[in-house]
């Protein structure tokens, strides 16, 4: 193994990349320690002691991150990827989470689902899993298995506005539809409950950047 390359990250630390492919951090002491240095050979039994050091590390670093709230395998990973560990070790890492079972997706899933299902879209709460790493497929079996409350939810909001099909304006229907819309909420729902005759044109169009609002709702 060669160290092609040595890049300070900060003043402590700085980025060992080996063999054009393989990165990690050290910190100064541990560059002196295991004689790193562009150019340098590597030795398979160094990189095994580091590699351990590095599992030790990660692993510490995934115990912080879990400390104040849960967090799916996918949020895990990408916090070590910034800290520059090496897939092999994220790998360790993982394993030793599961054994323990300090990570499982599909319970997190489930009381996501429980928490937000009764103040969110399904469509919110499918968009969030993802950014998660939840597959599609994976959202919408914890949907299924849940309940979203989203009629409730939508006569919640409406009953806020002071609304009434009766005799509410054409332009105050528009205006909440598309604020519903906006939330996730699907456009049949959104017309059965608001009793507004509108066509799927109409409705397409006030919900057509709902996706981009999700976040902020």
């Amino acid at each position: 193994m060669q160290v092609t390359e040595v890049v300070p990250l900060d003043k402590r630390r700085s980025r060992v990349l080996v063999d054009q492919n393989l990165a990690f951090a050290l910190y100064k002491g541990e560059l002196r320690k295991y004689r790193i240095e562009t150019g340098a050979q590597l030795p398979e039994k160094v990189y095994e002691e580091i590699e351990q050091l590095l599992v030790g590390r990660a692993r510490e670093r995934a115990l912080y991150l879990l400390k104040d709230r849960a967090r799916t395998e996918a949020e895990i990973r990408r916090k070590l990827r910034e800290g520059f560990y090496p897939e092999p070790v994220i790998e360790r890492t993982m394993e030793f989470l599961r054994e323990y079972r300090l990570v499982d997706d599909m319970e997190y899933g489930r009381r996501y689902v429980e928490i937000y299902g009764a103040r969110r879209s399904s469509r919110w709460i499918q968009s969030h899993l993802m950014q998660r790493g939840f597959s599609s497929d994976q959202a919408r079996q914890l949907l299924e298995q849940g309940e979203v409350q989203e009629e409730a939810q939508i006569q919640d909001f409406l009953r806020k506005k002071h609304y009434d099909f009766r005799t509410a304006p054409p332009e105050e229907k528009r205006k909440l539809a598309a604020a519903l819309l906006r939330r996730g909420y699907s456009c049949e729902s959104v017309r059965r409950i608001m009793g507004v005759d509108m066509g799927a044109d109409d409705m397409g169009d006030m919900g057509a950047d709902m996706g981009a609002d999700y976040q902020n709702t």
